[in-house]
């Protein structure tokens, strides 16, 4: 087998070569590393299980890591979780919310929560439940020693795979999951006719399964989630199941003991998996998994292998294919992924940088599908029974993250299960702000898990009651890509009962004199910053932003203009940005900022992005103050990926682009697996997704009301295009640049909006081959008229 990763070391040009000269003695490199640039390609098994290569359907997940001996593939159900239907809520905690806040106002923060908080106002328990690996499948062939070794997955086709020679027969394998059947399919073929023998099993890491043959010759397992979350007692009562189903072709045995199944002398093998657990939906478990199980494995399996893969590449294509990008080309991208990442830096790649930005779209649609749950810390990949921070649902930025870029790169279908989960959470978030502020509507601290878990968890940080409202900035710019009317009409309750929250929870701040008092909340945080505190600067953005978001909403569709004139008023007394004494943004109502804190929260930047408040056009003064804020945070590069990333999309926002390039290098090089999906620090996946996002805004910006073309592009990618990237007011934009400057794009208008766009530079805008009547509304910014599903070319004058 070749491993070229004992020689990791040898600079990056000798790799090159050598890789060439290995291209020329083997076909087989060449055709992997050459001719499919959507392909990330390995000459070696996967060693851990962070190195293995993702496919999913959004319900099912697997890590397919290419072993010749034996392959692994380790699978998930998105529904599987520990714990059980629960309310987190505390009773009675809101007996306790005036001393909390009056010692808040008082400056003690800080021992609030050990004096008071802790024992009356948290979560029962004080944890939440942790997302849950479900079972392993085991394909066990015997081969030891391999030749033209060659592991893979396709981002254009959804397909990892595995090809390598053994007594001069090669042996494929092709895995990928279906989100039309529900099923991850593997396709196993040997060169010639009666090579092919392996057997199969199937195991799982909780120790209360079965595993067992059943008619027709399937293995059915069955089971229960047999663990619980560290400082979170709630029995574990979900029951889980996964069915296998095997066919061969071209001839043949198949015999199945003791929970195994051995096949011999086949040519082709097709092995069909389904897995499913008792969820119904969060308060209901009452669910049969193994019917289930036997209802999709029987539906797949009647449709056969071809049907299965042309349903499986029809519809993930139609997502996948919407956006392209060219970057440049280089030498390096004849290396293994692997290497092209830990050498990354030492000479530009751009290619492996627009493969980083697919790779992020290709986690959204392999694990965000409508119907399923959203993507958590670590996708839907996961393997551990104590996974970090479960692998579930951190609201303070990581959930939001793993969606900045749904709209923009025009995945809008997969930002869907963010809103079931957003409706779900209204219910136990009522409860939450009733039992806990004595308030209507509905809030969310900063986690939430399977059990839509509202109430503050873990410790003085998670009284933070802004993630309701952060989520629901998501709905709003589902409406501003779409346009969807019905959309927003059935949303708009639960962003309402967000709003109606804070219409209640807000109260004067009593430092103030009554002639000019802010409205500010209290108790809150800045995630993850300092101690427990009142009016934190990310609370005044995120609230103008949500109160903004409900006030048009309720403009748009004729409703609640009492509660719309409330919100407005209540959000002009929300306190303004503040620019500190050091020229900063200020995080605090308070100027207590440091002047070197390198802290890996850029909270009290929300309004630069993911807002739009803060701009270079409309506030000035505050956009320097917000440079000024980010820069005092340290270098661009410190901290880990998922911080890195949002920095990355801030420095777009500030038009920078070298620092952005500078910083998804560092997140491809320093941070990311081999494989381009986790974080190396923790698994997690949001940096890859905020990067993802943070690419996009290289090229497109659409906030404020206006579309900036190319505004961070870096001199790295002098010349390229990118097409198929949405904007607000349901634009879709295309773009090519030379020199570092836009030379031609088309805006395809989707809802026939007005649009308003900064280009850099002076352009023609023509329709159908006539030119098209702009207003220059300031200086670099025009405007003009469109019509729905009309074509608009801007070319360089």
């Amino acid at each position: 087998m070749n491993r070229l990763s004992e020689m990791n070391r040898l600079p990056l040009m000798l790799l090159v070569m050598m890789s060439l000269l290995a291209s020329r003695r083997d076909g087989v490199a060449r055709v992997f590393s050459e001719t499919n640039r959507m392909q990330l390609w390995y000459d070696h098994p996967a060693t851990l299980w962070a190195q293995a290569l993702p496919v999913g359907n959004g319900k099912l997940a697997a890590m397919v890591h290419g072993g010749t001996s034996v392959e692994h593939i380790q699978f998930n159900e998105d529904t599987l979780w520990a714990g059980q239907p629960h309310d987190y809520s505390h009773p009675g905690a809101s007996n306790f919310l005036a001393k909390i806040r009056q010692m808040i106002f008082e400056g003690h923060g800080a021992q609030m929560y050990k004096k008071v908080a802790q024992s009356n106002f948290m979560s029962l328990p004080i944890r939440q439940t942790g997302y849950q690996p479900c079972g392993d499948l085991y394909l066990r062939f015997g081969h030891e020693e391999v030749t033209n070794y060659h592991r893979w997955l396709d981002l254009d086709t959804a397909t990892a795979g595995v090809s390598y020679e053994t007594g001069g027969v090669t042996y494929t394998r092709e895995v990928f999951a279906s989100y039309p059947d529900g099923v991850i399919v593997v396709k196993l073929a040997a060169s010639q006719p009666g090579k092919l023998t392996f057997t199969c099993d199937l195991d799982s890491a909780h120790t209360n399964h079965t595993v067992q043959l059943i008619e027709g010759g399937d293995l059915l397992m069955q089971g229960t989630v047999s663990t619980r979350t560290f400082m979170n007692d709630l029995e574990s009562k979900l029951k889980f199941a996964s069915r296998l189903h095997l066919t061969l072709e071209g001839g043949g045995k198949m015999v199945a003991t003791n929970g195994t199944i051995r096949v011999s002398e086949a040519k082709t093998v097709t092995i069909i998996l389904s897995a499913s657990t008792s969820f119904v939906n969060y308060h209901d478990i009452s669910g049969d998994p193994s019917a289930l199980c036997e209802q999709v494995i029987k539906l797949a399996s009647g449709r056969g292998v071809a049907e299965l893969e042309h349903r499986h590449l029809e519809d993930y294509q139609k997502l996948f294919r919407r956006v392209s990008m060219e970057l440049g080309s280089s030498d390096t991208e004849k290396l293994p992924a692997d290497y092209r990442i830990s050498h990354l830096g030492e000479a530009e790649d751009p290619q492996l940088v627009s493969l980083f930005f697919q790779m992020g779209r290709y986690l959204i649609i392999t694990g965000s599908r409508p119907g399923s749950q959203p993507l958590n810390l670590q996708g839907k990949w996961n393997n551990k029974t104590d996974p970090p921070w479960e692998s579930k649902w951190t609201v303070n930025i990581n959930t939001e993250m793993n969606y900045w870029s749904a709209e923009e790169a025009n995945l809008a279908e997969c930002h869907l299960p963010l809103f079931d989960l957003i409706n779900d959470l209204a219910g136990p978030g009522h409860i939450t702000a009733r039992e806990h502020y004595n308030c209507d509507g509905w809030v969310v601290h900063h986690n939430t898990d399977l059990w839509r878990g509202t109430a503050p968890i873990n410790g003085a940080d998670g009284i933070w009651p802004m993630g309701g409202a952060w989520l629901c900035q998501h709905i709003w710019w589902h409406y501003e890509f779409s346009g969807d009317r019905e959309f927003l009409k059935r949303e708009y309750p639960v962003m309402k009962g967000a709003a109606e929250f804070f219409t209640g929870y807000l109260i004067p701040d009593p430092r103030r004199p009554a002639t000019n008092t802010w409205m500010i909340t209290n108790p809150s945080f800045s995630p993850e910053h300092g101690d427990d505190c009142a009016g934190a600067t990310m609370d005044n953005q995120i609230l103008r932003d949500l109160f903004g978001n409900v006030i048009a909403a309720s403009e748009i569709l004729g409703v609640d203009a009492d509660f719309r004139s409330k919100l407005k008023t209540l959000r002009a007394q929300l306190p303004p940005n503040q620019i500190g004494r050091f020229g900063q943004l200020q995080e605090w109502i308070e100027d207590i900022d440091k002047p070197k804190d390198a802290h890996r929260h850029m909270s009290p930047l929300f309004g630069l992005f993911p807002g739009n408040e803060i701009t270079p056009y409309g506030t000035p003064e505050l956009f320097q103050a917000a440079r000024v804020l980010i820069e005092n945070r340290g270098d661009p590069v410190n901290n880990n990926g998922w911080s890195k990333a949002w920095k990355m999309c801030l420095r777009d926002r500030l038009h920078e682009g070298e620092q952005s390039h500078l910083i998804v290098t560092n997140i491809i090089n320093h941070d990311a697996q081999g494989n381009l999906m986790f974080m190396r620090s923790n698994t997690q996946m949001d940096g890859t997704f905020g990067a993802t996002a943070g690419i996009a805004e290289m090229f497109l910006q659409s906030q404020a009301g206006e579309i900036a073309l190319l505004p961070a592009l870096p001199s790295a990618w002098p010349k390229g295009y990118v097409k198929g990237l949405r904007a607000r007011g349901g634009f879709e934009v295309g773009m090519e640049w030379n020199g570092g400057k836009l030379t031609r794009a088309t805006l395809e208008s989707m809802l026939g909006t007005k649009c308003r766009l900064r280009t850099g530079i002076p352009v023609r805008i023509e329709n159908k081959g006539k030119e098209i009547h702009c207003t220059e509304v300031s200086p670099g910014l025009m405007e003009f008229a469109t019509e729905k599903g009309e074509v608009y070319d801007l070319v360089a004058k």
